[in-house]
């Protein structure tokens, strides 16, 4: 249940980044030594790619203060005993498929109910291009998969759909393959997998929309461990960012946040409904990737379109932009967002049905919404979070305008990406029960 507030703002930190998180869990897992890890994700999603990692040979262990510390198996990979689960994490799936493709194992890999109904199709086409034996025994090309490694060769991959997931399973396989693996994207897409591989030392360059990656092939991985800082999650901190954006004179920092170019996208979204944005970074040129504080101050904003190549770079952000729309003046055009269809939930028919409870004028589109504002919203009895987090936030900083209370439910998804969400809103002063 939450509270309408009068929503000031404050100054937090979020959690971990979960993208990456896995792929830090997945280097180091490969490297050999001993990794020290910091402000590693404890979140559902990761802590389940840690597990197969384990599963794996790579054996990990928190200490007190939170610091993750990752024995590498130095590429010598166990054969797990039974599947891996991966829970809800569809990025964790999709990257360990091509990681395990190039090893001698054969692996089955699971999940939840959600996970299991999401498309895996588009990594078993390059995967078997090069090489792998890839099985999907779910129903509509998901998962279950099976995986079976092999002797893989170099390809040239056009991803015929912008997908960094797909981006970097294919990245993961080229390590182990001979010779030189390219995949060229037809719009930028998030490039932690790159930037972590390139602190590694790997042979990987970036021209433009093509990536390269030069194999190890038969002779081995030689990857040397190494010490990881995740940034606080962009993601997690868009819900606090668009608390205060449509509270006029409300004000929120968010610290040690990561500010990845093809991550940010949502300021320039903020900003151009009229909202004040300021960035200080406080990342060094040592660091592997950029981050730094936020602050956001909230002022009357006014509707904006959202579409292209802008919409990898926010895909995550897109249910929340919807609440922010619901709130600013005028139309607000979320397009190009097919994508949202085939996440943890339908997100485009879940947060349009879930904003009308609450009297908001929108529009379903096949790849978005029309949302017309400003709304005086009304509190439904209740609302389904549909067991998306993304949909449970955004629809407890949407609560947060409301005229009365809002139970949401199902919110124990929460916990695949922000355990401490609903802490951090008591913390700004928002009454939760």
């Amino acid at each position: 249940m939450v509270h309408p507030a009068d929503f000031q703002g404050g100054s937090l930190e979020v959690p971990g980044d979960k993208s990456i998180s896995h792929r830090i869990a997945m280097l180091a897992g490969l490297a050999s030594g001993v990794s020290q890890v910091r402000n590693y994700l404890q979140a559902e999603d990761c802590i389940n790619t840690l597990r197969a990692m384990e599963a794996l040979g790579a054996r990990s262990s928190f200490s007190e203060n939170g610091d993750l510390e990752i024995h590498g198996t130095g590429g010598k990979i166990l054969e797990p005993v039974g599947p891996l689960n991966l829970g809800n994490s569809g990025t964790g799936m999709r990257l360990l498929a091509g990681l395990m493709s190039g090893l001698p194992v054969s692996v089955e890999m699971t999940g939840d109910a959600s996970l299991c109904s999401r498309p895996m199709g588009r990594i078993k086409a390059p995967l078997e291009k090069m090489g792998a034996t890839i099985e999907l025994t779910g129903e509509r090309g998901c998962a279950p998969i099976r995986v079976k490694g092999g002797h893989l060769k170099a390809i040239d991959y056009v991803l015929p759909v912008a997908s960094a997931q797909v981006k970097s399973c294919v990245l993961f396989a080229g390590l182990f393959a001979e010779g030189t693996t390219t995949v060229t994207e037809p719009v930028a897409t998030r490039d932690h997998t790159e930037r972590l591989m390139k602190a590694m030392g790997l042979p990987l360059t970036v021209d433009g929309l093509k990536i390269s990656i030069q194999g190890f092939g038969s002779k081995g991985l030689n990857l040397m461990a190494r010490p990881w800082m995740a940034p606080g999650d962009f993601s997690s901190a868009a819900y606090w960012m668009a608390a205060a954006a449509i509270k006029p004179g409300a004000k929120v920092t968010i610290r040690n946040v990561g500010l990845n170019a093809r991550r940010t996208a949502l300021l320039d979204v903020l900003k151009r409904m009229g909202a004040e944005v300021k960035i200080q970074r406080t990342s060094s040129s040592a660091d592997a990737e950029v981050f730094g504080d936020i602050t956001v101050k909230g002022q009357l904003l006014k509707g904006t379109e959202i579409g292209g190549g802008e919409i990898p770079n926010l895909i995550d952000e897109i249910p929340i932009i919807a609440v922010v729309g619901a709130l600013a003046e005028g139309r607000t055009v979320i397009r190009d967002a097919a994508e949202l269809r085939v996440k943890e939930s339908d997100r485009i028919a879940v947060m349009a049905a879930n904003l009308r409870l609450f009297g908001v004028n929108v529009e379903e589109k096949p790849d978005g919404m029309e949302i017309v504002g400003p709304t005086d919203l009304k509190a439904p009895s209740n609302v389904n979070s549909f067991g998306d987090h993304r949909i449970a936030m955004s629809m407890a900083i949407l609560a947060l305008q409301a005229d009365q209370p809002v139970c949401i439910n199902n919110v124990a998804c929460v916990e695949t990406s922000y355990p401490g969400f609903w802490d951090d809103m008591k913390r700004l002063g928002v009454n939760v029960e």
